[in-house]
């Protein structure tokens, strides 16, 4: 059996890096941090005329109708590249507008015409078919047409003027634009209930392909200048605490990467036991990440802690992703409580 990416996937990949490298930089993160938004919108359509948000949509609504383990290889491969933008938004966005009979919503956003934020819901508060209220962070909205919000029970879009006083607020990613709101009573555009597609799990899968790229950009950082920074004669990269500490990264990345994988192979083929696998890839994914960008940093020493470094912008992404679709303490409690794997 051969476990490997297809040549397929391999082309379908380097076409999205190809993509990213040329048109959206790790430069530009510094370029635009002060501006309103971290994208050029002509750039967004331009990558979502590539199908960069349609690809595992339905061929029948404008899609590429491929796997889901093809976008897990997708965001995992963007990430690695700090790929700015609310991808995963406007990716499960698509999906929500699409099955709701919104053909033509559909078609902005996966074209890239209609921009969609993310909303998570902090504290108190509910959403669902009849409208949403409480306080909500909103992500890369700046510009949006809709917000998603995503829950176990189902996922929302929600037009972004349904959104009042909405306050900017600075981000820990400087790629990220983050703002808040408070809803006393919000109307749902178009509701998409989880017994028609579990948009949750396929979230948090998404998640954990971003934080298993962001996990292996780190590893890769920190194992190149480890073999090129020279000291004393020799590359860092011979002394043991250097070496064991990237081998240990190396690991991290491989185990993430491959459980998402799994998890996202198990979540098509309806195993039984696919949200433990999808729990385990999102806790181990974003350990992974996080804890690798710590020790890319510690590896590139005093460099590594200026912002002037890409280090750092590797571990402020992991903790932004970390967070996302239930909290890392709350995915692991879940965890805990899931039966034996399959």
């Amino acid at each position: 059996m051969n476990l490997l990416p297809s040549e397929e996937q391999l082309d379908i990949v380097s076409a999205a890096l190809d993509f990213v490298d040329s048109r959206l930089p790790v430069a530009g993160i510094r370029e635009r941090a002060e501006l309103p938004s971290a994208v050029d919108p002509a750039l967004w359509r331009e990558g979502a005329e590539l199908g960069l948000l349609t690809l595992g949509l339905d061929e029948s609504f404008g899609g590429s109708g491929r796997p889901l383990d093809d976008e897990v290889l997708v965001f995992s491969a963007l990430a690695t590249r700090l790929a700015p933008g609310p991808f995963l938004a406007s990716t499960l966005a698509a999906r929500v507008a699409a099955q709701c009979g919104e053909e033509q919503l559909a078609a902005r956003i996966g074209g890239g015409a209609a921009l969609v934020g993310l909303g998570e819901l902090r504290g108190d508060g509910a959403f669902g078919p009849d409208g949403f209220t409480g306080s909500y962070d909103l992500l890369d909205c700046v510009g949006a047409t809709h917000v998603l919000l995503l829950a176990k029970h189902g996922a929302a879009l929600v037009e972004f003027d349904q959104f009042s006083d909405v306050t900017a607020v600075s981000a820990i990613d400087p790629a990220v634009r983050l703002s808040t709101s408070t809803v006393t009573s919000g109307r749902v555009a178009h509701w998409l209930p989880a017994t028609t597609d579990p948009l949750f799990s396929r979230a948090q899968l998404l998640a954990a392909a971003t934080l298993a790229g962001l996990a292996a950009a780190a590893k890769g950082m920190a194992t190149e200048h480890a073999n090129t920074r020279v000291q004393f004669g020799k590359p860092i990269g011979v002394n043991q605490a250097v070496k064991h500490m990237c081998a240990d990264m190396a690991v991290s990345a491989d185990a993430s990467i491959s459980q998402t994988l799994f998890a996202a192979i198990a979540f098509q083929s309806g195993r039984a036991d696919s949200e433990f696998q999808i729990l385990s890839a999102k806790s181990v994914a974003a350990r992974a990440a996080i804890d690798n960008a710590s020790h890319n940093i510690q590896v590139h020493g005093g460099m590594g802690y200026t912002y002037e470094h890409n280090a750092h912008l590797v571990l402020k992404r992991a903790h932004v992703f970390a967070h996302l679709f239930d909290e890392p303490t709350d995915v692991l409690a879940q965890l805990l409580q899931q039966g034996a794997a399959q």
